[in-house]
């Protein structure tokens, strides 16, 4: 019997290449960096309070690597993409106080260790689980894949259709959702009504994910890339404590890499 998953692509990204499989020049790829429309930084998994770490030096060095970054090629924002703190909800106005240091406007994503109401989440982030934002012609979906429980779910599929309907006129659409959809990692859903709805809307460019902390790679379904970045925080995953870069060309291309958390790696176009 065929793997389920057989249609799944999993990227390796040591090298330079188009998702479609053709390999394009480091120099296009360098010379391709002059024409940046827009460039944002995503991280996720800081996991503020986390018993046993030093999580106050590791968001504290992730902030000042974005800063470092944002003087070399200006970020024109940052995602922290789930699990900001570690389950207690004290730790959020002290973690949210350090995140105010990063050098550009930012979003968050509720996280299963964000265990805070939604009520209170909006008081705090002035911004609710789900949420839209425009940036010129760029739509910007961020949606919660969890509750103050702690448990795994599905974004509101209502809510983000009605989203989606509002960006359809946009050229390119990024979502941004804690939790992956689907059993490509452990600590999954399944969740087929998700991309069932996703394929319908060919704007959207790319999906992003928090929560597998040793994943840095892409995967697709239905031609649509989804996209991991990591950890900067926690007690596992990775060796290294990472966050991802992207960039979308003025030609219309997108392209991505990871930092480790100085030197860039896994570079890719979407």
């Amino acid at each position: 019997m065929k793997n389920r998953r057989s249609f799944l692509k999993t990227f390796s990204l040591s090298s330079a290449f188009l998702l479609s499989g053709e390999a394009f020049s480091t120099t296009a790829f360098l010379e391709s960096r002059n024409k940046v429309k827009l460039r944002f930084l995503i991280a996720s998994d800081a996991h503020f309070g986390q018993p046993k770490t030093d999580f106050e030096g590791m968001t504290s060095s992730f902030i000042k690597n974005a800063k470092e970054i944002h003087k070399k090629q200006k970020l024109d924002f940052c995602v922290i993409n789930g699990d900001l703190i570690h389950d207690k909800p004290e730790f959020m106005p002290q973690a949210k106080a350090n995140f105010d240091g990063l050098p550009t406007s930012y979003f968050v994503t509720k996280g299963n260790h964000d265990r805070i109401s939604d009520q209170a989440w909006l008081d705090l982030w002035k911004m609710p689980v789900n949420h839209y934002e425009e940036k010129d012609e760029f739509g910007l979906i961020f949606g919660n894949t969890s509750n103050e429980k702690g448990e795994y779910l599905s974004p509101d599929l209502v809510w983000l259709k009605s989203q989606l309907e509002k960006a359809k006129a946009l050229k390119i659409v990024f979502i941004f959702i804690h939790i992956p959809q689907m059993k490509w990692t452990p600590n999954a859903i399944e969740n087929p009504a998700f991309f069932e709805l996703l394929k319908g809307y060919p704007n959207i460019k790319a999906v992003f994910h928090g929560h597998e902390h040793d994943q840095d790679g892409i995967k697709t379904h239905n031609e649509i890339p989804y996209i991991f970045d990591s950890h900067i925080g926690g007690n596992w995953g990775t060796e290294y404590r990472g966050y991802r870069i992207v960039e979308v060309l003025k030609n219309g291309d997108i392209l991505t890499y990871m930092m480790d958390p100085t030197n860039k790696i896994l570079e890719a176009t979407l």
